[in-house]
């Protein structure tokens, strides 16, 4: 018998339980092929992984050796802020290769697709569900409760999608100190999770999320202080492609031995990667309005 291995991993910090998963991934992983190999691909490295970061909101929050800078970081924080929501394409035309789906377009606007309707776009379904104001609707009034979740599986859509949605769902309790503080938990869970090739990214951009948006949200409605508990972080298959192997060795894994750990890392509150974060926002933007004037749109 070949059993798919289940790793589990506990750190304080992002940076932290990153490096930790995918030094587990590493040397324990399996080898397996994925429906996207080319011809002489290696095979994969692939495992079911339960990783819980006990401090998200704690540096050192940035590991550098994922395949993105700054810049990118904050244009998939502000994608999950719906920032490219628009860039979904028309499901009744064959020919348009845009996104099948947003992250946020899924949680925000659940039950909803994009279409054409005599020569204009819009975007139609049999419901819509906000599931963000929801979730904060109701860990406002009951923070304890269980029933704080969000979905984005369709499967009227996404049995038969080519590229499914790999976040399956966010599901939110919260808990208080003796100082009257709300800690907001999340576990999130993902059926497909590329360890090397995007999962830095979607970690720090749901910690980003969770504080900005679902926190957020809960403190102005209740005025209290809501600061980020842990977040359960659980992918059903969390990988490293083939093609993505060697990547991996020469930026991380041959590094650990001879690299200390504090020059593997940034701290994303000192000033000057703030101050990078924060001024990419315009480049992004900025990058967002030239697709949109582009005649792919």
């Amino acid at each position: 018998m070949i059993n798919i291995p289940v790793l589990v991993v506990q750190e304080k910090t992002l940076a932290m339980a990153y490096e930790k998963a995918l030094v587990a991934l590493n040397q324990d992983g399996f080898r397996i092929r994925t429906q996207y190999d080319k011809p002489g691909d290696p095979l994969s490295i692939d495992s079911t992984m339960n990783i819980t970061i006990l401090e998200p909101w704690t540096d050192p929050m940035i590991h550098q050796a994922f395949p993105g800078g700054i810049e990118d970081l904050k244009e998939y924080c502000m994608e999950l802020q719906g920032a490219k929501d628009h860039w979904v394409k028309h499901m009744n035309d064959p020919s348009d290769t845009r996104w099948e789906y947003t992250y946020h377009g899924r949680l925000a606007n659940y039950g909803q697709w994009r279409e054409k309707k005599d020569g204009s776009s819009v975007f139609t379904g049999p419901f819509q569900v906000n599931q963000i104001e929801k979730v904060i609707e109701k860990l406002s009034s009951q923070p304890f409760t269980r029933q704080a979740q969000m979905i984005t599986w369709m499967p009227s859509m996404d049995l038969d999608c080519y590229d499914p949605p790999c976040l399956q769902s966010l599901w939110y309790r919260i808990t208080e100190d003796e100082e009257g503080i709300y800690w907001l938990q999340c576990n999130v869970r993902f059926r497909s999770n590329d360890a090397w090739g995007a999962s830095f990214m979607n970690m720090f951009g749901f910690v980003i999320f969770n504080k900005e948006i679902v926190a957020r949200g809960i403190s102005d409605r209740t005025g209290r202080i809501v600061e980020l508990g842990r977040m359960n972080w659980q992918a059903d298959s969390y990988h490293i492609y083939g093609k993505d192997i060697a990547a991996a060795r020469g930026l991380l894994f041959d590094r650990i031995e001879s690299m200390p750990f504090e020059h593997r890392i940034f701290n994303f509150h000192d000033d000057f990667i703030q101050e990078m974060y924060q001024e990419a926002e315009e480049a992004v933007q900025q990058k967002i309005n030239n697709y949109d004037a582009s005649d792919r749109s």
